[in-house]
């Protein structure tokens, strides 16, 4: 008997429909759901442990996978089982992860495992976009301490009109695709790209996407009531000591907020603010820090928070001495790799990222097979954060989330200045070589500069700065923060990266840890920004002004010749021995597409020499070789025989026709080599398809005046080879000799 289902349905207000249901699926997580558009369908399940872990964090696991099955498809690769997350959905993740993570009470620390699964695919939705409504709705049925309701939607603009989660066919002719997080009355988190929309234009894009997510907020709270609202789970809480707790901020605070005045560097400031937790450890027995250890740790960082909070909001100043708008000094440098195809270091402050370009042909696109997109990349980036870079030793334990997830913003930053028509594949990849703050947007002020250098013709240059903010909930007070460290991200409200060109805004990635932030303090968040992002672009621009108008000269030079698709496999060659070989002699690559529309062949030569470049494109002009009727060729003698020579197209080697003795000259030649010897150069005319032999016909003699008196000789009817004599060689006419067979 199947189990009875409790069911609620948001109106998106264009005809189409998401349910939200539970009560069939997966019933002993402590909360499950599925998630309908379409055909599309996700199951969240949820479950958190009633024991808490020895950790002081929330050990939280977000998990996104998208099964093949769900397209009526199978894996790739040799064994076909679904591995490990692709990039896609390790962004599906965060992006949920993000939402959800500052919604836990900050002492929960129960191991939580939310995992959300497409189980149905359908071309017309995009599954990501309901990933958080889905993993909300599953925590809202459970019995977890959680603050309330979020859900996340996409939302893109398609002739100035808004679309709530868009299919992807309309998010192609979309200038915003972004992925907006909140609850119902809080924006909590924001992330896209945008073809330089302004700073107003992305708040409107903003708001819209809250009211939407406004009803899908009250759907999850009605579904919840239906089912049967379970009570809150009681969990063993911290223990707090609040005369300790006020012992340990006397004695930190006025010594911590002396230090964070000093505007000293990242080093210093922390060896000194250890120096200080260490004094106030030391006050305490051995005895007393075993039993009380983790709680005078958690109090100083508390008044440490507190005190650095607190100067800014009162003097204006930050832990490096500067006020608010101001920007770390910044240097940059292009070219500075010797053998890469583009290279630039950009360095502000004591964040440093050296960016590399490579260029290539089709066969190096990012090849991108997931159950709900199948496609590839001519354009990405790749974001590398070794632990050297912040002075710390750990194991690198390959691709971390956060590497992909900062390497997908810049990436996303910076490629629709990519322009349309460049012939490359290009692979930027971002080396952090210092940290503290904002590795992100150094990576794509140095991926900018790289690329110009690398002679890719950006559109436009593209700056990126990364926004904080300090709020006293209590008296009003705030203060936005430009280009933040990495203490003030930690202990600041928001982390708010901004990238653009001089015209508009490209990409974003917000996160906001306080409730109820206005727009009011949104706007004037945006605002610095673009202050900021200018001054950075300045920078940029003084170092490389635009992009080199050709690639260096050890770089590939890449040439695109579109050619018929019969001459596809003339090119390729038996077992494409034809190909190879011309790889081979002219020191290229060559790589040939067909296009699915017009069966014509994309071929694309990528080399060093533009020697070899030349030869396969004479080549390939050579195979595509078509002679005129009537226009006169150059040609050369490659072979000779009884009744003529074979010639050879002198502009078209490979192309060869055969040229009759008949028409070496107005007189009768006896021998071929009294006209013509092997090697020698001459011109024809061409006639195209003679009538009679059904072959390509060339003529020398129609070049040569016609002698005084010539007359035509009456021509038999010629059959091929040397038949001048009119009739069978061996005497008589068969036809006519031949007597009637008799019965």
């Amino acid at each position: 008997m199947i189990p009875k289902t409790f069911k609620e349905v948001i109106d998106l207000g264009d005809g189409r429909e998401i349910s939200i249901e539970t009560g069939k699926l997966a019933k002993q997580a402590h909360g499950s759901v599925v998630v309908q558009s379409g055909k599309c369908m996700l199951l969240c399940t949820v479950v958190s442990n009633y024991k808490q872990s020895d950790v002081d964090f929330l050990p939280l696991t977000v998990d996104y996978r998208e099964k093949f099955a769900a397209a009526g498809r199978y894996p790739g690769g040799f064994f076909k089982r679904e591995a490990r997350p692709s990039d896609g959905e390790v962004l599906t993740m965060r992006l949920v992860d993000r939402v959800l993570r500052p919604l836990f009470p900050k002492d929960y620390h129960a191991e939580t495992q939310v995992m959300i699964q497409l189980m149905s695919h359908d071309e017309e939705v995009m599954p990501d976009a309901m990933a958080g409504l889905a993993a909300s709705a599953a925590i809202q049925l459970s019995d977890f301490p959680f603050e309330c309701a979020i859900s996340e939607v996409r939302v893109g603009r398609v002739n100035g009109e808004f679309i709530i989660n868009p299919t992807r066919a309309q998010l192609d002719e979309s200038d915003i695709d972004m992925v907006i997080g909140a609850s119902a009355d809080s924006v909590m988190m924001v992330e896209g790209e945008m073809s330089e929309i302004s700073e107003e234009e992305m708040v409107e894009a903003i708001k819209f996407a809250h009211e939407a997510i406004k009803v899908q907020c009250e759907a999850q709270l009605k579904l919840a009531e239906a089912f049967g609202k379970k009570e809150t789970r009681e969990y063993e809480p911290e223990v707090e000591d609040e005369e300790l707790q006020k012992k340990i901020y006397d004695m930190a605070y006025d010594k911590v907020y002396a230090v964070a005045k000093a505007g000293s560097a990242k080093h210093e400031r922390s060896a000194a603010f250890e120096e200080i937790k260490e004094e106030i450890k030391a006050t305490f027995s051995d005895e007393e820090l075993e039993e009380i250890g983790g709680l005078v740790s958690k109090y100083y960082h508390k008044a440490e928070k507190e005190a650095v909070r607190n100067l800014t909001l009162e003097e204006g100043l930050r832990l490096d001495g500067r006020k608010t708008t101001d920007i770390r000094p910044i240097w940059c440098e292009v070219d500075y790799l010797p053998s890469v195809h583009g290279s630039a270091i950009f360095t502000r402050g004591e964040t440093q990222a050296l960016a590399t370009v490579t260029l290539g042909t089709s066969r190096e696109a990012n090849q991108i097979d997931m159950p709900s997109f199948e496609g590839e990349e001519t354009f990405y980036l790749h974001y590398n954060f070794p632990p050297f870079s912040t002075g710390e030793a750990r194991p690198i334990r390959g691709t971390s989330r956060r590497e992909v997830g900062h390497g997908n913003l810049a990436q996303r930053a910076l490629k629709k200045m990519i322009p349309d028509d460049c012939p490359y594949t290009v692979r930027v990849v971002s080396e952090v070589l210092e940290s503290n703050g904002s590795s992100s947007m150094a990576t794509v002020c140095s991926g900018t500069m790289a690329l110009m250098d690398a002679g890719v013709q950006l559109k436009k240059p593209v700056s990126g700065i990364a926004m904080g903010l300090i709020t006293d909930t209590e008296t009003g007070k705030y203060a936005v923060l430009s280009d933040i460290l990495g203490d003030e991200d930690h202990l600041g409200d928001m982390d708010f990266k901004v990238t653009g060109t001089a015209d508009g805004i490209t990409a974003c990635q917000m996160d906001i840890k306080v409730k109820g932030l206005s727009y009011e303090i949104l706007v004037k968040a945006l605002m610095q920004a673009k202050d900021g992002r200018m001054h950075i672009l300045k920078e940029l621009t003084n170092t490389i002004a635009e992009p080199r108008p050709e690639v260096k000269s050890y770089a590939p030079k890449i040439v695109t010749r579109i050619i018929p698709g019969e001459y596809i496999g003339a090119l390729i060659g038996k077992g494409g021995e034809v190909i190879q070989e011309l790889q081979k002699t002219t020191k290229t690559t060559i790589v040939i597409n067909e296009d699915p529309d017009t069966e014509e062949g994309i071929v694309e030569i990528l080399g060093t020499d533009q020697d070899g470049i030349n030869a396969v494109l004479a080549k390939i002009d050579a195979l595509m070789f078509k002679p005129e009727v009537g226009s006169v060729y150059e040609v050369k003698v490659i072979k000779l025989l009884d009744f003529g020579a074979v010639v050879e197209y002198v502009d078209a080697p490979g192309n060869e026709v055969l040229l009759h003795v008949s028409e070496f000259a107005w007189e009768r030649t006896e021998n071929v080599t009294d006209v013509v010897n092997m090697g020698d150069v001459i011109d024809v005319k061409y006639f195209g398809i003679d009538p009679k032999t059904r072959k390509e016909k060339v003529s020398r003699k129609a070049l040569l005046p016609k002698p005084e008196g010539y007359q035509e000789r009456p021509r038999s009817n010629d059959r091929g080879g040397d038949r001048r004599g009119g009739g069978d060689r061996r005497g008589g006419n068969r036809d006519r000799d031949r007597k009637p067979r008799r019965d």
